[in-house]
């Protein structure tokens, strides 16, 4: 995951007290401008810094302290940007034309969205951002009690993915669901105080405020969206009968009996390991650190600073899930993990450090506004493309020395594992997208009814008899970082248009599904010099064409996951 600390922002500062004369008609206009973002970046790059380093401790350290400082600091950059006379000078700027130049104009569009979404009541900001400061210390902090005993978890994972016994499994999902009850109430309140400044700024609700200032169109969106459910559908239906009959087998009771504990995981968001594939077992006593950092080398991708700035095991306190933040877009960008010797773990240091590359290899040329990536979906992208490789089997005998006879073994079972991941997490995707956004639409209906509801249409998983409790609130994204989950599959769709390209025109190959681009420096370059070099100087869309041939389209997932 790519953190977005400024969540009711985007992470450009302009000076508070930077006070602009009225605008005359003899002065040019983008040479005010150019003094407007050369005032600001001088003056925020310290605050941003210092916020994103702050927000990296209090993960750590998981104290109450530090997370208070942290917002402290997030609320002096809302603050800046609710400036109303900045955002009129910005206001006049855009509607006067004058911008020809392109990255003054891509600059301005940024800027302008960035106040826009803040022109609302300070007092109102810095609410919604203590709510969500003390959501996401609830989330790092809390600890199921299984068996009387306080686990993490990673724990709670081992406990649901390696168990054979209803029960166990069924205590342990139910005791992690247990935060819902706690975090609910507070999620609602945030949810209803997000959606009153988006009103206020004339949009009909956050979820649809949220995409329409990222360059996003919702109804485009929701197209991607129903295209992929019809694209998935039928392949997933057969998966799923697959992996009923698996479980059953595992658990020793009627398929008609499955219920989501079963499922290996807390939302079914991740595969069942249901292949004569044992892919943990490759990983077993395995450096993962120093496996990431030797893959990323073999490309040309040196990631040893990043590592060395970074927090990668677990420690009491600490936030157990995983992010990549760039703390000063200057070159200090780090990694919060909590590595386990596993496939999970594996995958995921891949997937994080494929953010850290491509923040580290922005052009740092570019305005502070557009050191960033295309779009939060593009750096998805990249996380997912490296993330995928764990199970490739050519990849396990470049950097874990298997055989021949070995990886011929497990090629098509590896393919076939990482398939039943991609279509497993598309159905979770759905149900996310669509709850976030019903959810934003409607925030007093029932929203324990509506989670399960589309749980059980797209993931096909049966309610729990009689449950009614807030199973939704216990996803930290849909409190932490709203109306961004979609953006996870556009990741996945456009990871496997770069696939094809870099399959087809630089490993000169066919084979879609075993590339490990190991040793490859020319994919390293590709990489740096079309997808992460233009930082945000481009819309999305412009930059996926001009390094692929195409805009984004999902022909590429569909032709290696579903056809």
């Amino acid at each position: 995951m790519k953190k977005n600390l400024a969540i009711l922002i985007i992470p450009v500062i302009i000076l508070a007290a930077c006070k602009n004369k009225p605008v005359q008609k003899e002065e040019n206009m983008e040479k005010q401008f150019v003094e407007f973002v050369q005032k600001h970046e001088t003056a925020v790059k310290p605050i941003y810094r210092d916020m994103c380093d702050s927000y990296f401790k209090a993960s750590i350290s998981g104290a109450e302290e530090d997370y208070k400082k942290s917002a402290e600091l997030e609320l002096q950059l809302t603050k800046i940007y609710t400036n109303k006379e900045d955002f009129e000078f910005l206001k006049k700027v855009k509607e006067s034309g004058q911008i020809k130049d392109e990255i003054l104009a891509r600059e301005l569009d940024i800027l302008y969205n960035s106040f826009l979404s803040n022109q609302a009541d300070p007092a109102m900001l810095e609410e919604m951002i203590n709510m969500s400061s003390e959501i996401d210390r609830q989330f790092s902090t809390y600890r199921a009690t299984v068996k009387g005993k306080q686990v993490s978890d990673n724990d709670i994972e081992v406990i649901l993915s390696s168990s054979t016994s209803s029960a166990e499994v069924e205590e342990a999902w139910v005791e992690v669901k247990k935060l819902g009850p706690i975090v609910s109430d507070d999620i609602i309140a945030l949810v209803k105080k997000r959606n009153e400044l988006a009103k206020s700024l004339g949009f009909n609700n956050y979820h649809e405020m949220s995409l329409k200032l990222s360059d996003q169109d919702p109804e485009e969106i929701s197209k991607i969206f129903d295209e992929l459910d019809e694209l998935t559908k039928q392949s997933f239906i057969e998966l799923k009968s697959e992996i009923d009959d698996y479980l059953a087998k595992k658990f020793n009771v009627k398929k008609e009996d499955l219920r989501p504990w079963h499922y290996q995981n807390r939302f079914f968001q991740e595969a069942p390991k249901m292949y004569e594939i044992d892919l943990d077992a490759y990983y077993k006593d395995k450096d993962i650190e120093k496996i990431t950092v030797d893959y990323y080398k073999s490309i040309g991708l040196d990631i040893t600073d990043m590592i060395s700035n970074s927090d990668l095991y677990e420690k009491e306190g600490k936030n157990q899930h995983a992010y990549c933040i760039n703390i000063d877009k200057a070159g200090d960008i780090r990694v919060l993990c909590n590595i386990k010797p596993n496939y999970n773990w594996m995958n995921t240091m891949l997937h994080e450090f494929g953010h850290a590359v491509y923040d580290k290899y922005i052009d740092r040329e570019l305005p502070f506004a557009l050191i960033d990536p295309a779009h939060t979906f593009t750096t998805e992208a990249i996380a997912m493309l490296f993330g995928r490789l764990g199970s490739n089997a050519q990849w396990m005998q470049d950097m874990l020395g298997i055989s021949d006879k070995e990886k011929e073994k497990i090629r098509d079972l590896g393919f076939k594992s990482l398939r039943l991941e991609q279509l497993v997490f598309s159905r979770w995707a759905q149900v996310m997208y669509r709850f976030e956004k019903s959810m934003y639409e409607n925030p007093d209906q029932d929203l324990n009814k509506l989670w399960w509801d589309l749980v059980e249409e797209y993931q096909m998983l049966k309610r729990p008899e009689g449950r009614n409790m807030p199973d939704w609130a216990t996803k930290t994204h849909i409190a932490t970082s709203p109306c961004y989950y979609h953006n996870y599959l556009l990741g996945e769709l456009l990871a496997s248009q770069l696939n094809y390209y870099i399959s087809t025109n630089i490993c000169k190959s066919n084979d879609f599904n075993n590339q490990s681009y190991y040793n490859n420096k020319e994919v390293g370059e590709f990489l740096i010099e079309k997808i992460f070099k233009p930082g945000a100087k481009w819309h999305w869309n412009d930059m996926i064409k001009n390094a692929t041939g195409e805009e984004l389209t999902a022909k590429y997932y569909a032709l290696q996951f579903v056809d």
